[in-house]
Protein backbone atom coordinates (compact mmCIF):
# COMPACT_ATOMS: atom_id res chain seq x y z
CA UNK A 1 0.00 0.00 0.00
CA UNK A 2 2.85 2.35 0.87
CA UNK A 3 4.51 1.73 -2.51
CA UNK A 4 1.22 2.45 -4.28
CA UNK A 5 0.84 5.79 -2.47
CA UNK A 6 4.44 6.77 -3.29
CA UNK A 7 3.95 5.85 -6.94
CA UNK A 8 0.68 7.80 -7.11
CA UNK A 9 2.30 10.86 -5.49
CA UNK A 10 5.23 10.69 -7.92
CA UNK A 11 2.82 10.47 -10.87
CA UNK A 12 0.79 13.47 -9.68
CA UNK A 13 3.95 15.50 -9.01
CA UNK A 14 5.44 14.76 -12.44
CA UNK A 15 2.11 15.56 -14.13
CA UNK A 16 1.98 18.90 -12.34
CA UNK A 17 5.51 19.76 -13.48
CA UNK A 18 4.71 18.84 -17.08
CA UNK A 19 1.50 20.87 -17.04
CA UNK A 20 3.39 23.94 -15.81
CA UNK A 21 5.91 23.97 -18.64
CA UNK A 22 5.25 27.13 -20.60
CA UNK A 23 4.54 26.87 -24.30
CA UNK A 24 5.85 29.34 -26.87
CA UNK A 25 2.35 30.42 -27.91
CA UNK A 26 1.48 31.22 -24.26
CA UNK A 27 4.02 34.05 -24.47
CA UNK A 28 4.43 35.23 -28.04
CA UNK A 29 2.14 35.25 -31.07
CA UNK A 30 3.35 35.99 -34.59
CA UNK A 31 1.12 37.87 -37.03
CA UNK A 32 2.31 35.30 -39.61
CA UNK A 33 4.96 32.59 -39.55
CA UNK A 34 5.59 32.41 -43.31
CA UNK A 35 6.50 34.95 -45.97
CA UNK A 36 6.72 34.39 -49.72
CA UNK A 37 9.03 36.88 -51.45
CA UNK A 38 7.80 35.68 -54.82
CA UNK A 39 10.28 36.12 -57.66
CA UNK A 40 13.40 38.08 -56.77
CA UNK A 41 16.52 39.04 -58.70
CA UNK A 42 19.79 37.20 -58.11
CA UNK A 43 22.29 39.18 -56.07
CA UNK A 44 19.69 41.54 -54.59
CA UNK A 45 19.23 40.80 -50.86
CA UNK A 46 15.72 40.98 -49.41
CA UNK A 47 14.35 41.28 -45.87
CA UNK A 48 11.03 40.74 -44.16
CA UNK A 49 9.90 41.69 -40.66
CA UNK A 50 7.90 39.04 -38.82
CA UNK A 51 5.70 41.00 -36.39
CA UNK A 52 5.26 39.46 -32.95
CA UNK A 53 3.36 40.35 -29.78
CA UNK A 54 4.01 39.41 -26.17
CA UNK A 55 0.62 37.99 -25.17
CA UNK A 56 1.81 36.84 -21.73
CA UNK A 57 1.82 38.62 -18.40
CA UNK A 58 5.60 38.86 -18.03
CA UNK A 59 8.45 40.17 -20.18
CA UNK A 60 9.96 37.69 -22.65
CA UNK A 61 13.48 37.47 -24.00
CA UNK A 62 14.15 36.09 -27.47
CA UNK A 63 17.11 33.90 -26.58
CA UNK A 64 18.03 32.94 -30.14
CA UNK A 65 16.96 33.14 -33.76
CA UNK A 66 18.84 30.48 -35.73
CA UNK A 67 18.70 30.20 -39.52
CA UNK A 68 18.68 26.89 -41.39
CA UNK A 69 21.58 28.07 -43.58
CA UNK A 70 24.14 30.83 -43.97
CA UNK A 71 22.19 32.55 -46.73
CA UNK A 72 19.55 33.61 -44.21
CA UNK A 73 20.32 36.20 -41.54
CA UNK A 74 17.82 36.63 -38.71
CA UNK A 75 17.91 39.67 -36.43
CA UNK A 76 16.17 39.31 -33.06
CA UNK A 77 15.23 41.90 -30.46
CA UNK A 78 18.07 42.39 -27.98
CA UNK A 79 15.92 43.85 -25.20
CA UNK A 80 13.11 42.04 -23.34
CA UNK A 81 9.67 42.45 -24.87
CA UNK A 82 7.33 43.71 -22.18
CA UNK A 83 3.87 42.20 -21.63
CA UNK A 84 1.49 43.55 -24.25
CA UNK A 85 4.26 45.03 -26.40
CA UNK A 86 5.08 44.26 -30.02
CA UNK A 87 8.42 43.74 -31.74
CA UNK A 88 9.83 41.92 -34.77
CA UNK A 89 12.22 39.29 -36.05
CA UNK A 90 13.85 40.45 -39.29
CA UNK A 91 14.68 37.72 -41.79
CA UNK A 92 17.28 38.59 -44.42
CA UNK A 93 18.04 36.46 -47.47
CA UNK A 94 21.09 37.04 -49.70
CA UNK A 95 19.59 35.75 -53.00
CA UNK A 96 23.00 34.62 -54.25
CA UNK A 97 21.93 31.48 -56.12
CA UNK A 98 19.16 31.18 -58.74
CA UNK A 99 16.37 28.73 -58.01
CA UNK A 100 13.47 28.20 -55.64
CA UNK A 101 14.18 28.45 -51.91
CA UNK A 102 12.49 27.72 -48.60
CA UNK A 103 14.45 28.62 -45.46
CA UNK A 104 13.53 28.39 -41.81
CA UNK A 105 14.43 30.32 -38.69
CA UNK A 106 14.07 28.66 -35.28
CA UNK A 107 13.00 31.06 -32.53
CA UNK A 108 13.80 30.20 -28.88
CA UNK A 109 12.49 32.13 -25.89
CA UNK A 110 14.37 32.17 -22.58
CA UNK A 111 12.71 29.81 -20.10
CA UNK A 112 10.51 28.11 -22.71
CA UNK A 113 11.43 24.66 -23.97
CA UNK A 114 9.63 24.56 -27.30
CA UNK A 115 10.62 26.61 -30.31
CA UNK A 116 8.72 28.35 -33.09
CA UNK A 117 9.69 27.93 -36.74
CA UNK A 118 9.17 30.81 -39.17
CA UNK A 119 9.70 30.37 -42.91
CA UNK A 120 10.72 32.49 -45.87
CA UNK A 121 10.41 31.26 -49.43
CA UNK A 122 10.46 32.40 -53.01
CA UNK A 123 12.37 32.01 -56.24
CA UNK A 124 15.64 33.68 -57.19
CA UNK A 125 15.80 34.48 -60.91
CA UNK A 126 18.84 35.18 -63.07
CA UNK A 127 19.19 38.73 -64.43
CA UNK A 128 17.72 37.66 -67.77
CA UNK A 129 14.84 35.68 -66.29
CA UNK A 130 14.02 38.54 -63.91
CA UNK A 131 13.98 41.05 -66.78
CA UNK A 132 11.54 38.77 -68.65
CA UNK A 133 9.39 38.41 -65.51
CA UNK A 134 9.22 42.21 -65.03
CA UNK A 135 8.40 42.73 -68.72
CA UNK A 136 5.63 40.12 -68.67
CA UNK A 137 4.21 41.58 -65.47
CA UNK A 138 4.17 45.10 -66.97
CA UNK A 139 2.51 43.85 -70.15
CA UNK A 140 -0.23 42.06 -68.23
CA UNK A 141 -1.02 45.23 -66.26
CA UNK A 142 -1.14 47.48 -69.33
CA UNK A 143 -3.66 45.36 -71.25
CA UNK A 144 -7.23 46.68 -70.89
CA UNK A 145 -9.69 44.28 -69.37
CA UNK A 146 -12.52 43.13 -71.58
CA UNK A 147 -15.62 41.13 -70.93
CA UNK A 148 -13.77 38.03 -72.15
CA UNK A 149 -10.79 38.45 -69.73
Amino acid sequence: MKKLLIAAAALIFSSALTAQQAKFDDHVKFKSTEHDFGKIKVGVPVTYDFALNNVGKTPVVVESATASCGCTTPVKPEQPIMAGDANKITAGFNAATPGPFSKTISIKLAGVEDIKIITIKGEVLTDEAYAEFVKAKANSKSKPKTANN
